[in-house]
Formats: C-alpha cells, structure tokens, sequence
C-alpha cells in the first residue's frame, strides 16, 4: 500500500530536550509535587515517508537498527522483537499503538534516524526525549498529518512509554521534556503544570560514566514507601503523604521500626523542599546561594535515608563543591548516572573538577520543549 499522491513524503524533524529534577526526585510517582528544568541536550528524530508498510529505525549513537511492519498485530511483533526486555524498541513500537488509539492511521511506513546528545541511561530521560520526539513526529507522518501540543505528546509519551509498558514512574519526565523551560508540577488532587519565570543562568551536568537500572530502583524505592503507607492506613485511614506534617510520623508509625520512620521522615522533607523551591523560583531572580544550599539538602535526603546515591557520584559533587558549584544534587532515580551542579558563576572551573575524577561534564541552560527542527539542521 503506498502513500496518497498529494502527501509530502518528508523528511520531517523533531527534537526534544533532556531535563533534570531541581527539586521533588522520587516524589512524581507518588503524586507529590516536582520541580523540572528541561536542559539544553537533544534528543531529534528525522523521518520520511516510505512505499511500503515497513518502518526502519536507525540510531547510529548506539550503533542498533530495528524495523516493524504496520500490519503485523502486537503480538507477532512482541515474539519477533522481544519486547518484554528491550525497551526503547518496545516504545517506539506503543508508540504507534498509542496514536491509533486516538484515531490516527498509517497507510504507509517510514524510514526514521535517532540523533541526540543526552547520555543515555543517566537520569536526564533519554528515553522520555524520544518517545515524545517519536509522538510528535509520527503523527504528522499519519494520514491526518496532525501537529499535536507539548501536552498531548506528553500525555501519549507517558501511555506509550510507562502505562502500556507496565513501567512504575511518573509523568515529570514526559511534562518535562514536552513542554519544556523550568516547571512546577503537582499531581494531586489533579495535574497542575506551572511554568516558572527563574532565570538560572549555568548548570553542569556530570555523567559518572555509570549506567543504572532505572525501572528496578524506582521499583525498589516505590513498593518501600507505599508498603509503609498501606501498612500505616490500615491503622490511621487518614494519613496521607500530602498533609502528615513531619512532627506527627512518630505518632502514625509507632508500630514500624526506625527505618521505616526515617525513611517517611526523608519523603516528606523531600516534598517540604519542593514547596520551598516553588516559592523561590516563582522570583526572577532568585537567590543562587539560598538555591544551591536547598541542593545540598535535598542530597543530603538521597544519599542518606533513600541510599540512591553511589561513592563516584559523591566524588564528584564534592569536587564540583570545592570548584565554586553553589549546590549539587544526583539527578534521576540514582544508582548510578548523572549529578549535576548549579554554577551560574563557576560552570567551566565545575565542569573541569568534574572531568577530573572521571566523569563526563556538560555545561547546560534551561532549554524549550519539543519542537520542529529544520531538517538537516543540528541534532
């Protein structure tokens, strides 16, 4: 089946940034409020129409190529590709699956190659990047060529990505990247997307070199947390991780161990940071010391009751510390990949100290969301 002849057969280009969380890591997937910037390091995905019905994705980073056929049913391509252990690959196939859903259609394939600058793996959603890069693309690629809002390619990227792939996150990534700049996100009682008017100046991203298992410390540290709150519930049905005030967890778990109580104590600091956070950022100017310091307290949280952080990674956030950073944090799930620094001041003197120690440094700024790039223009 070919294309309709008054179709442009392309080539399109979308590009979509990383992000880091400022404030509120392992909070979005328990409903509580997050503070993302998204990053000046793309991910970009060019496309073309093809004859046939096949779909041929090339992504010369990692050196891996795969392709599907519009008409095969889910399954046929599940078995052929062995989408229960691959993941991007099973993305970029829900993808599809995802647009469908909302009425569009694919009478033909295309020919798609992933470009990008964001390390992979690393915490800065890679992988958010190009599912919302694929979403946007590939539905101006359907026979209805429809151009979607930085909200809805969230929202699909976030079915495509975590809903139909059973994945236990969020959705900071895809708001993030999708939309861009410097947000406030809260989820309850509903989903609440503030964009916030900080002008921040430098960041440096450092890349411990260390690739993690995101999907299994997510996992870990969420089945932790809502265990304690189901466990506590059964005795106190009001208790709740967006109201308990810090002085009360004693009271509501006088039946846990003192772990169990840290641990809550350490979330909910975590979450009084991000309101904290909010209101300085809502400043255009806000204070860089007053920041980096909520920086340093809110790694203090993760590397000490939530153990997400790694030695190499301390490393370099006291390197960066030492350089002149106002305050540094890890960023992402943890276990591995990257730190960053805020050093509006000091950003090459960091990103050197970073270097250092081993680690990969990338002096970074607040960066726009998806959009469509001319093609053949930079990744």
């Amino acid at each position: 089946m070919s294309s309709r002849p008054s179709r442009n057969p392309g080539p399109w280009r979308v590009s979509t940034p990383g992000r880091v969380c400022l404030f509120g890591e392992h909070q979005d997937y328990l409903d509580l409020p997050v503070i993302s910037a998204a990053i000046s390091l793309r991910l970009g995905i060019e496309g073309r129409l093809r004859p046939d019905l096949h779909v041929r994705v090339i992504a010369p980073d990692i050196s891996k190529e795969f392709g599907f056929d519009l008409d095969a049913t889910p399954d046929w391509v599940g078995e052929r590709f062995g989408l229960g252990a691959v993941g991007w690959r099973k993305f970029l196939i829900n993808g599809v699956e995802a647009l469908r859903k909302e009425g569009l259609t694919f009478s033909t394939g295309f020919d798609c190659t992933i470009r990008g600058d964001i390390p992979i793996r690393g915490g800065t959603s890679s992988s958010s990047a190009m599912v919302v890069s694929w979403i946007g693309l590939l539905s101006q690629m359907s026979d209805q060529e429809r151009a979607l809002s930085p909200d809805e390619c969230a929202l699909l990227a976030h079915r495509a990505e975590v809903v139909m792939a059973g994945g236990v996150g969020g959705q900071m990534d895809q708001y993030a990247t999708a939309i861009g700049g410097l947000l406030f996100q809260s989820f309850f009682p509903e989903t609440r997307i503030e964009a916030l008017p900080a002008r921040l100046g430098k960041f440096v991203l450092g890349d411990s070199l260390a690739q993690k298992d995101t999907q299994a410390i997510l996992a870990k540290t969420k089945t932790r947390v809502l265990d304690i709150v189901t466990s506590v519930r059964g005795r106190h049905p009001d208790f709740s991780l967006h109201t308990v005030h810090p002085s009360e967890v004693d009271h509501f778990l006088e039946e846990h161990a003192a772990g169990d109580r840290n641990f809550i104590r350490a979330t909910l600091r975590n979450r009084d940071i991000t309101r904290e956070g909010y209101e300085l950022l809502k400043k255009a100017e806000p204070d860089a010391r007053a920041l980096g310091e909520m920086l340093n307290e809110q790694q203090s949280i993760l590397g000490g009751a939530l153990e997400i952080s790694t030695p190499k990674i301390d490393g370099m956030i006291d390197a960066a510390l030492r350089a002149g950073a106002a305050g540094c944090k890890i960023n992402g799930s943890g276990g591995g990949g990257c730190m960053f620094a805020y050093a509006p001041d000091t950003a090459e003197a960091v990103a050197a100290a970073i270097t250092a120690l081993g680690g990969e440094a990338y002096v970074i700024t607040v960066d726009a969301g998806t959009r469509n790039e001319p093609t053949g223009g930079p990744d």
